[in-house]
């Protein structure tokens, strides 16, 4: 087992040392690409985690959808704006003070027919 450990992070470096070698200085971020290799070399994991984490420059995906087999990644639908009233505050007080009179007529009305026995 420990060798198996002791393989991956040489594969890791190695596979890191050809990538800062063929990469281009451009693509490369932090430090110039000498330092990076002595990074690497020197501390093996660690300058390979860190060079794959920060030292390199990924290419933008051109379309950023996410996975076929994740649903839940979708983003959620914008919500619809709320239409904004134009009237003033006392437009509305005053909206709202007919609508609660006109119930209460309403009510009232219902319950003269209920006690004068007509169908409402």
């Amino acid at each position: 087992m420990p060798y198996l450990v002791s393989l991956l992070v040489f594969a890791g470096m190695v596979f890191a040392l050809i990538d800062i070698i063929t990469r281009d200085q451009s693509q490369v971020k932090h430090m110039p690409k000498t330092v990076w290799l002595f990074v690497v070399i020197l501390l093996p994991f660690l300058g390979t985690v860190l060079w794959f984490a920060i030292g390199r420059e990924y290419p933008q995906r051109q379309v950023a959808r996410p996975p076929q087999f994740a649903p839940w990644a979708t983003e959620p639908p914008a919500p619809a704006a709320r239409p904004r009233d134009a009237r003033s505050t006392e437009q509305q007080l005053a909206d709202l003070e007919r609508e609660i009179e006109e119930d209460r007529l309403r009510a009232e009305l219902d319950r003269r027919r209920r006690e004068q026995g007509e169908p409402a």
